[in-house]
């Protein structure tokens, strides 16, 4: 468990799939889900890169994930 939250610590992945997830809750369909869910993780992560960073795909994925997981969320409570 602490090496999962040690992970998720590392480049503040766990904001990342909390606004992935917030953005999913957020969709008024699963397309709308992965339009937004898509455009946001890449523009984090433009913004990553054009402050001197790199470009990271693990970030991308938690973000995407966590769209992933709102949308379901959102699909069970109000199906």
């Amino acid at each position: 468990m602490k090496k999962i939250i040690k992970w998720l610590g590392a480049s503040n992945r766990y904001k990342h799939f909390v606004g992935g997830v917030v953005t999913g809750l957020g969709a008024n369909s699963t397309y709308c889900a992965a339009y937004a869910g898509v455009g946001v993780a890449a523009a984090l992560e433009l913004k990553d890169e054009l402050w001197g960073g790199k470009w990271d795909w693990i970030d991308f994925g938690c973000t995407v994930a966590g769209v992933v997981v709102g949308r379901l969320i959102r699909w069970a409570v109000w199906q």
